[in-house]
This record gives structure tokens, C-alpha cells and sequence, in this order.
């Protein structure tokens, strides 16, 4: 009698033909493979790993950068002559990509921890190398054009540092599992040997990166200086429109403590607001000028810019997508702003006795006011009536003529210099962008009595490291949004945080020692089973990439003949 019995019953299985097959077009069980990778294929999830390190680095830039999108759409406007939100495109494509390499590398992951051989698909390929030069390019093109902003990484990493530090801790532990499955189904020492120890440094490096981690957010809480004073930088340019008299109005109802704008000096010598050296973004000049569009603010007299709207652009450019907040009565208002002069801008602070500080620009050599430009400011000072302790000067041209005009101004520089040299020349004040001072600077000027203000400060975590620094004062865009943040998002105590980290550190090595004990018990149980219940007929079928036969892709099962008595 011949028993056909057949050698294996195969199951479906839907989940590994789901990661096979969306990773590597390996949706037949034939298809697969528990070869080694190739060389080749391991080239390529190197360049895979690559591409998601540099694309979570590119995703983290412009997720904090966010305290500076508008100043990146200025800078994209003087280069085209167009507004728009660039910002937009770049977002979503960084998230498109990252969504997409983030997605392979967990499949990724998943065929090294089933055994299957890594054969990443041509079209993934190329969405591989389209996302990791798209990137490089995206780079390049920052670096060119915003280099500055690169500074946002270190001073974020002080808000964020200690707790990326647990998110990579908790990473790194979970990869523990698919390391200790690897090592403990590997056959050669060396192999195991080599996998143990890189994955040790890296954790290891992790358990003693907090010694590293320097943030000014973990002292002691009894030491916290008081909350820094918001200045409304343009006034509250989220709001309303930008240098507009009620831009500020709406700022001093944000209860700043200070207002800052752009001063330009017209033809006929009136100091006005405006922050582009020409008016096509902010008014209609196009519409009521349009053959003077492209002409400097400055060329204009006070009767034709009293012409024009200030307002509009705001209402069609969006430029902050606040417009849908408002209300009707807001709308309206905003629709018929004109431009603002510098003494309406004084009168309206001596009213609020609130500070004003200003950028005075000087006008161009040709210009009727270019010799006169300080004393026709110092006149509009003079006649707004505003008291000259609550005006923060900061030309650095003529101040010792100012001086002695207007002696009670504050004197204000925006250079960054040494205190000693500051208090040398009489400068009381000091005004910089919020990345050109260390929290070691930033205490030196207040131990030197050198009340600092950095710009441009929106988003609360920054506003709470600065704080947490000791800065005196921020300039902002936002003192609606920081008017919110009565206290440091978060503060702890060194001791605190030591207690964190150390914690964090042995809950991780604990979890990892149990994860490799538990897979190299269970690969002792699995070998010891399989060599009991070993069937020398079996047979597996898969195919391996690197030879292909129709007999082995029919086959389904085998034929064991064996004869019974009868």
C-alpha cells in the first residue's frame, strides 16, 4: 500500500505577507527568503537609515523653527516680490517624507526580526533617493539663504534635550528585543560578539548623555527671576497689521510693557513706520502709485503715503492665517488702516506711559533728509510730547550729539558688545536676536546691570528658556500667545532630574537584561524541540534572490512513500 502523506500544512500568513510584500513586492510565501541580505541589499539599508537621520533632523529643524516662519516668508519675499506662506510646501513634503522612510524602516525592522531577507523594492528605491536628495537640497538651500536659523537646534534641545533623552532611551530599549532575537539565532561568535558590543556603546553612550544635557530650565526653582517683560514687536502683528497704530493698540491690550517698530524718514522729513524698504507688501501703493510701486518707502512725502491703505494686505495675504479669529468689528478696522508716523506712535505710548524702542533706518545718500535724518527723529520726539525716559534709542550714529539734545533717552545699542565696553560708551540697554546671546551671556549683562532684550520670541518654549536664563525683556509677535505662559512650561531642581535620568537609566538596563535572557531561553527550548521532532524529508520552500528554479516555485508539498504490509 502506498500513504501519500503530505510533508507540511502551511498556514496563511497574512501579516508577514503584508511586511514582505509592501517592503519588497514578496507576496508569495515561494518569494521569501531566510538567506543572508546581500551586500548590495545592505548598501541600501544603510542609505535607508541614512535618509531617516537626516530627514528627522530636517523634521525637528522646522518643527521649532516655527518661532521664526514669518521672518523665513520675508526672507522668500525680497527674493521673488511675492508674498506667500513658504512654509507650507516645505511642511508638508517633510512630513510626506518622513511619514514614508519612518514607514520603511519599521518594515525594515520587522524583516530583520522574522528572519526574512532584507530586498528593498526598485520604486521604494527611488523614493528613497528622491526623499535623501530632496533633503540634501533642502539643506543647501537653508543653509544659503537662513543659516542662522540652524542656532535653533541647540538652544531648543535646552527645552526639549532631557526629554528626547528618554523618548531615544525608551527607543534604543524596545531594539533590544530584535538585537537579543538576532544574536541569539546567530551560529558565529564574532558575529554575535560584534552586534553585542555596538549595541552596548550606543546604549551606554545613552545612559550617560544627561551629564552632557545643559539646560537652564533645571535649577533651583527658589533661584527663578522674575517673568521677562514682553515687548509687542510691530505691535501685535498676528492680530492686525503690522506698524499700524491699531496693531499697537491691540498689543497694549496684551498688557506688553513696551512697543518696538520700523522707522523710515519720507522725502519731506516725517519719521514713519515701515519695516520693507518699499511699500508693495504692506499697502496699495500698486493700486493708488502704480508707476512708483518699486520706489523706496522713502521717496515718498507724508501726504502721498497718508494716501494709501495699510491695512487690506493683511486681510487677502493672511500672513499669520489669524484672519478667521476675528471679529467682525476687528475686520473692519484692520480694512481701513493707513500708515502710521512715529509721533503717533509716541503719543500713543506717553498715553499708556509705556516704552517705545525703534529701528531707525537711514535714508539713502540722495535722499533731501540724509544729513538730517537724527535731528528730524529727535524733533518728532520732541513735539509727540512723550517722555524721553520711555524711549530706548538705538542709532549708534551722532549719540553723542543725542546725548546731549535729549539726555534722558535710553540709550540702547543693537550690536552685541562686551558690558564693559557698553557701560563704557553710557549704553544701558542691548537689543539682539534671541540667538546671539548664551545663557552664560545673558547673566553676565544682568550682573552688569545691562537690561537685555532679545527678538523675536513666539512660542512659550522658547520664552521659557529665556526666562529660565535670566533675560530681562523679549520682543515678540505673539504677546498674546506669551501673555498665557504665567511659568516655565517645565522646571525641575538638578537633584530632580538626576533622580529622572538615574531611574530611567535602570529600569532601561533592567528591561534589557530580561529581553535577552528570555530570547536566549527561548531559542535553547526552540533548538532543543527542533532537534527531537527533526524531519530529515522536510523541506523549505522559499526561493532565494540569487537562483531561481520552476521547481522549486511549484513545488507545494512532498510524497513520502512508504510500504505497508498488507
Amino acid at each position: 500500500m502506498v500513504k501519500h502523506q503530505p510533508l507540511q500544512v502551511y498556514e496563511r500568513q497574512l501579516c508577514l505577507s503584508c511586511i514582505t510584500g509592501i517592503y519588497g513586492c514578496r507576496w508569495k510565501r515561494y518569494q521569501r527568503s531566510h538567506d543572508d541580505t546581500t551586500k548590495w541589499e545592505l548598501l541600501w539599508s544603510l542609505i535607508l537609515l541614512l535618509t531617516f537621520c537626516l530627514l528627522l533632523v530636517w523634521f525637528y529643524f522646522w518643527w521649532e523653527a516655527h518661532n521664526d516662519y514669518n521672518e523665513f516668508n520675508w526672507f522668500l519675499y525680497n527674493r521673488s516680490g511675492e508674498w506667500s506662506d513658504g512654509t507650507v510646501p516645505i511642511l508638508t513634503t517633510t512630513a510626506a517624507g518622513f511619514t514614508y522612510i519612518a514607514f520603511l524602516m519599521v518594515l525594515a525592522l520587522c524583516h530583520i526580526a522574522l528572519g526574512q531577507q532584507l530586498n528593498l523594492h526598485w520604486l521604494h528605491k527611488i523614493g528613497v533617493t528622491a526623499a535623501l536628495l530632496t533633503t540634501i537640497v533642502g539643506v543647501i538651500s537653508v543653509n544659503q539663504t537662513w543659516g542662522q536659523e540652524w542656532d535653533v537646534i541647540p538652544i531648543s534641545l535646552q527645552a526639549t534635550g532631557p526629554f528626547l533623552h528618554i523618548g531615544a532611551l525608551a527607543a534604543v530599549t524596545a531594539l533590544s528585543w530584535i538585537v537579543a532575537g538576532q544574536v541569539a539565532r546567530a551560529e558565529k561568535t564574532l558575529f554575535q560578539v560584534v552586534v553585542v558590543l555596538l549595541y552596548l556603546s550606543v546604549l551606554l553612550g545613552l545612559y550617560v548623555v544627561p551629564l552632557y544635557i545643559t539646560s537652564p530650565c533645571i535649577m533651583d526653582p527658589d533661584t527663578l527671576k522674575p517673568r521677562p517683560d514682553v515687548i509687542g514687536h510691530q505691535g501685535a502683528p498676528m492680530l492686525a497689521p503690522e506698524n499700524t497704530l491699531w496693531s499697537f493698540q491691540r498689543a497694549l491690550q496684551m498688557n506688553v510693557t513696551g512697543l518696538e517698530a520700523d522707522v523710515a524718514i519720507s522725502v519731506d522729513g516725517v519719521p514713519f513706520l515701515m519695516h520693507d524698504l518699499t511699500l508693495r507688501r504692506t499697502t496699495d501703493v500698486g493700486k493708488v502709485f502704480p508707476d512708483r510701486q518699486m520706489d523706496e518707502a522713502s521717496r515718498f512725502n507724508w501726504t502721498d503715503l497718508q494716501q494709501l491703505n495699510a491695512g487690506q494686505w493683511f486681510l487677502k495675504d493672511d500672513p499669520f492665517w489669524t484672519v478667521h479669529t476675528l471679529a467682525s468689528r476687528e475686520i473692519e478696522l484692520i480694512a481701513n488702516q493707513s500708515v502710521c508716523s512715529l509721533e503717533q506712535l509716541l503719543k500713543l505710548a506717553s498715553y499708556h506711559n509705556t516704552t517705545v524702542v525703534f529701528r531707525l533706518r537711514r535714508p539713502s545718500p540722495e535722499h533731501p533728509c540724509y544729513h538730517s535724518w537724527i535731528n528730524d527723529t529727535l524733533q518728532a520726539v520732541q513735539q509727540s510730547g512723550v517722555s524721553q525716559s520711555l524711549v530706548m534709542w538705538t542709532p549708534d550714529e551722532h549719540r553723542a550729539q543725542v546725548r546731549q539734545l535729549a539726555p534722558g533717552l535710553i540709550q540702547t545699542s543693537v550690536e552685541k558688545r562686551s558690558p564693559q565696553s557698553l557701560q563704557k560708551d553710557g549704553i544701558s540697554r542691548l537689543l539682539l536676536r534671541y540667538n546671539q546671546a548664551s545663557t552664560r551671556e545673558i547673566r553676565d549683562f544682568s550682573e552688569t546691570h545691562i537690561n537685555l532684550t532679545l527678538y523675536t520670541v513666539n512660542e512659550p518654549w522658547l520664552y521659557s528658556v529665556l526666562w529660565c536664563s535670566g533675560v530681562s525683556s523679549v520682543s515678540s509677535e505673539a504677546p498674546h500667545i506669551l501673555q498665557k505662559v504665567p511659568y516655565p512650561i517645565w522646571l525641575m531642581s538638578p537633584s530632580e532630574y538626576c533622580l529622572m535620568w538615574v531611574s530611567a537609566d535602570l529600569i532601561s538596563f533592567a528591561v534589557v537584561i530580561g529581553i535577552f535572557i528570555f530570547q536566549n531561553y527561548h531559542m535553547i527550548r526552540y533548538r532543543t524541540s527542533g532537534m527531537r521532532s527533526y524531519n530529515p524529508e522536510q523541506i523549505m520552500l522559499s526561493a532565494a534572490v540569487r537562483r531561481s528554479s520552476p521547481d522549486i516555485n511549484v513545488m507545494k508539498e512532498k510524497l513520502i512513500f512508504s510500504g505497508q504490509p498488507q
